[in-house]
């Protein structure tokens, strides 16, 4: 079931490996490119301002070397998600001081939490996975993100 729920909403055309970002601001409008550019935003702009204002309020970066950047918004119909890497590592104010190698922005919508706190409890326990993890990283294509993530 877990499975299902993944690949339900990780799709390689959602997914970049090794982005050129240089900080988390870009690394997260990166993120909101990803989305965007998929025809998934009714408001640019509001994403943006939410994701930001969440950020603001207290930073996304976990630990391990994953960052979470996430906001609510009725810009968007359905719970969204965008996944990039970045094998250098960005600093993203994370809680131990790790640079974040893995990034993965979520959008749900404002009224709607179910779908949301399910994605973000699976994916936050499969990325404590070390070695998951260090495969992510070193993958090749969003084809390789994506299997590794929903087998």
């Amino acid at each position: 079931m877990k499975t299902r729920l993944l690949r339900s909403f990780l799709k390689p055309e959602l997914v970049r490996v090794n982005i050129s970002a240089t900080c988390k601001r870009e690394a997260i409008l990166t993120l909101l490119n990803i989305v965007d550019d998929a025809g998934s935003l009714r408001d640019r702009d509001e994403a943006e301002r939410v994701v930001f204002e969440r950020e603001r309020n207290m930073s996304t970066g976990l630990e391990r070397g994953v960052a979470i950047p996430h906001g609510k918004t009725d810009s968007v119909d359905n719970l969204l998600v965008a996944i990039a890497t970045k094998p250098d590592g960005l600093d993203f104010d994370s809680a131990d001081g790790q640079p974040a190698k893995i990034l993965v922005l979520t959008l749900s919508p404002a009224g709607r939490s179910g779908p949301h706190i399910r994605f973000m409890a699976e994916i936050s326990r499969l990325l404590r996975d070390d070695v998951l993890r260090r495969r992510v990283v070193e993958a090749q294509s969003a084809d390789e993100i994506v299997s590794l993530l929903t087998r």
